[in-house]
């Protein structure tokens, strides 16, 4: 069987369309006979050479939220790129097509379609946007991260497969709590704080914690990821600490192999909603205070309102944060109680083997088995 995967554009799509490669490769395909074609100068460009598999890019652009000029730029060019979808599908012969959304997926799904390849797509987000719902026109599934999601297709169409979390951080489920602190050099005991927003970074989060940085560490410990926008700031503001709260704060840029670990180390996190967080906070268990990126569609609204009504999270408005974060991080960490209950509510919603389960519908579609 040949898989041929489309998608990218953020690490939400790609990096569970990997963990289930890794699967479908246990399953016994070898990773020759899987295709991923993706965006020239996007994320994938980098993520997927890097994990042993070949790519082929297309060319393509966003034709929701943008100047109708642009918009039309990129129609044009999404409709050059269905010729070498075509011609790329016509050497590499896949079985079946697994897409992770976004607008790369369209004239790749469009050759398929005319090719009668059947195909799946990967719902990372409660919600899906304007692409993945159009793309689902043509799948004989699409494989939801969560239950909620199944209400926004025909009866039938969803499958519930779990959001599969990256090797890395599903490794370190596992590991002792007390030696993900010691590798931060950072005390058992005194409630830990990891906060995050992404490679690039979340400036408002960013900032209104380094508002009340101070205040925190009184209470408890930080490990920070900043992202590589603010880092020069946040590392000016960590040296001007004086010496005994400086002890109880990490910050770095990013962290690659050492995340999982921060995950572990924690007994709170505060983030962006993004599809990430439906399944890597239930992994760890791990109790979230939500921070919806406030300028993009919805999709991160509805996954931290999904969240938190499932007392798995809370959630603060972007544009209440410095008002309401510190607070807020100490009427959690300070009260052992409740976070066990909003811990025992996020372990709930783990699916452990999520990217198990996504694999084995690609298998399932790719042999005939789903019609």
């Amino acid at each position: 069987m040949k898989v041929l995967i489309c998608g990218g554009g953020t690490g939400g799509h790609i990096y569970p369309a990997l963990s289930a490669v890794d699967e479908l490769n246990n399953m016994g395909i070898p990773l020759d006979d899987i295709l991923w074609i993706g965006t020239q100068g996007e994320i994938e460009e980098s993520l997927i050479p890097k994990h042993g598999l070949r790519l082929e890019t297309i060319v393509g652009g966003a034709i929701v939220g943008v100047p109708w000029r642009e918009r039309v730029v990129n129609l044009t060019k999404l409709a050059w790129s269905l010729g070498k979808a075509s011609r790329i599908m016509g050497s590499f012969k896949p079985s079946v097509l697994f897409m992770t959304g976004g607008y790369v997926n369209a004239p790749v799904a469009t050759a398929a379609w005319l090719r009668r390849i059947p195909s799946v797509i990967f719902l990372p987000d409660v919600e899906p946007g304007l692409a993945i719902r159009e793309l689902s026109r043509f799948a004989k599934r699409v494989a939801c991260a969560t239950e909620a999601s199944l209400s926004y297709f025909k009866p039938g169409k969803g499958v519930v497969t779990g959001y599969p979390v990256r090797g890395l951080l599903q490794e370190a489920t596992s590991i002792d709590k007390v030696e993900a602190l010691a590798r931060f050099n950072l005390k058992d005991g005194r409630p830990t704080l990891f906060v995050f927003g992404g490679s690039r970074g979340a400036r408002s989060i960013n900032r209104a914690l380094m508002t009340g940085l101070e205040q925190l560490l009184e209470y408890i410990q930080v490990i920070h990821i900043s992202g590589t926008l603010d880092w020069a700031e946040v590392k000016e503001n960590g040296n001007s600490l004086s010496d005994g709260p400086r002890a109880f704060y990490r910050a770095y840029p990013y962290l690659h192999e050492e995340m999982g670990l921060a995950f572990r180390a924690a007994d709170l996190v505060v983030a962006r909603a993004g599809a990430s967080m439906l399944g890597e906070g239930p992994a760890f268990g791990l109790p979230a205070i939500l921070v919806p990126y406030p300028h993009a569609w919805r999709y991160q609204k509805v996954n931290a309102d999904y969240l938190e009504e499932r007392g798995a999270a809370m959630t603060i408005r972007d544009e209440d944060l410095r008002e309401k974060l510190v607070e807020m991080v100490l009427e959690l960490t300070l009260n052992r109680a409740r976070l066990d209950d909003i811990s025992a509510a996020a372990k709930s919603l783990a699916a452990p083997d999520s990217a198990t389960n996504l694999a084995q519908l690609v298998m399932d579609i790719g042999s005939g088995a789903v019609k």
